[in-house]
């Protein structure tokens, strides 16, 4: 039986779990605490922090192969493991140019990949941000962005005029946070938001997921519609996106790539996620092989699996915390089950607070409408903001 360590415990991990059991794979995690939500399902855990070399050296004795459910991880303190044997998928040389947003828009662009315009930004430009802007040919708004440690919209803002991205800054400087280093990119007026789901194995071969549209709500995804309502020329530009991607990084295991559209029918790519992703959840219910097992068969090379569709369609909600609390919200999901050829994934967090993933709700669709589809996830949320 093979053995997979993960680092990090959170819902990503927990989520494997189905597939490991499947596939007879043991997960070993590293992580923190022991309230983590893959602490369940894990045969073995080590709590340490998630950038703890030491212990990541431990959880490498116990597992054939470690891969990564987030990307908090220090690069530069596991880099000696290698030279010691460790095997990492993907790579750290793959997670090198991807884990700091400016690093991976420096190789977006290397890769002549069509992104939006961007220039690093530190604290030492901060007396002369007009005249960065101008050479990067930036105008407001702008996008500032935390270059590490951002997700769920933390440490991304919009910026509207130059008083208010100074102010931004200057705060950030005096509270005494860590984040010191920004991207600050040109803001998209999309049409739409996009997310493709893709994986690749050791030996080359790419499969890629149906492309969805996602929908934000305060940089925070709130639900996702799938397949995404558009045209058979964008599809195979993002596919084609995603085949030069992983290629030149020589990727294993799963990624998501998060992508705009503009009205004019333009494809930018805005992010890059190396490891599975929150635009994929659907696919636990409505592929034939979910994101999580297609990432456990690449780092363990299993031939990969089937990513098509099951069903018609499908719509994704995600249960956030809209509240700081301890509660279960028992009734809620249960009202929510009660929705036709709905699956209801719950995380077994022990605490609510505004913005936090709880869980997800996805619906089935026999017959594809994004109308219909949108319905839906209005009535998911009804339930789930709704008082009880």
């Amino acid at each position: 039986m093979k053995r997979v360590g993960v680092i990090g415990g959170g819902q990503l991990a927990l989520m494997m779990a189905g597939a490991a059991q499947k596939l007879g794979i043991q997960l070993v995690v590293q992580t923190p605490s022991p309230n983590d939500p893959a602490i369940t399902i894990a045969s073995e855990t080590i709590f340490a922090p998630i950038e703890d070399a030491a212990a990541t050296a431990k959880l490498a004795t116990r597992c054939d192969l470690i891969t990564f459910e987030n990307e908090f991880v220090n690069l530069e303190a596991l880099s000696p493991l290698v030279a010691q044997g460790v095997f990492f998928r993907p790579g750290l040389q793959v997670l090198s140019p991807l884990l700091d947003k400016y690093d991976q828009r420096c190789y977006l662009k290397q890769l002549d990949l069509p992104i939006p315009k961007f220039v690093a930004l530190d604290w030492n430009d901060i007396g002369g941000i007009e005249e960065l802007l101008l050479q990067a040919q930036l105008q407001f708004p702008v996008v500032l962005k935390a270059r590490r440690h951002g997700y769920d919209g933390q440490g991304t803002f919009i910026v509207q005029d130059i008083d208010a991205l100074k102010q931004r800054l200057e705060s950030y400087f005096t509270q005494q946070k860590f984040q010191s280093l920004f991207l600050l990119e040109e803001f998209i007026p999309f049409e739409r938001e996009l997310a493709v789901i893709a994986a690749r194995s050791s030996a080359g071969e790419i499969v890629t997921y149906p492309i969805v549209e996602t929908q934000q709500e305060l940089q925070v995804c709130r639900r996702v519609l799938v397949p995404a309502d558009i045209s058979r020329t964008v599809t195979a530009e993002i596919e084609a996106i995603a085949h030069t991607l992983l290629n030149s990084l020589q990727a294993v295991g799963v990624f998501g790539i998060e992508l705009f559209l503009t009205p004019d029918g333009k494809v930018l790519v805005n992010e890059i996620a190396p490891r599975t992703h929150n635009s994929g959840h659907f696919t636990l219910d409505a592929c034939q092989t979910s994101q999580f097992e297609q990432h456990l068969r690449a780092v363990c090379d299993l031939p990969l699996g089937n990513p098509a569709l099951t069903c018609e369609g499908a719509v994704m909600v995600n249960l956030l915390g809209y509240e700081c609390a301890e509660n279960e919200y028992l009734v809620k999901r249960q009202q929510i089950s009660r929705i036709p050829r709905s699956h209801v994934h719950w995380y077994g967090k022990s605490e609510s607070r505004p913005g936090r993933k709880l869980g997800h709700v996805t619906v089935l669709l026999d017959t594809w409408n994004r109308t219909e589809a949108a319905a839906i996830a209005q009535i998911i949320e009804s339930l789930w903001y709704g008082v009880e």
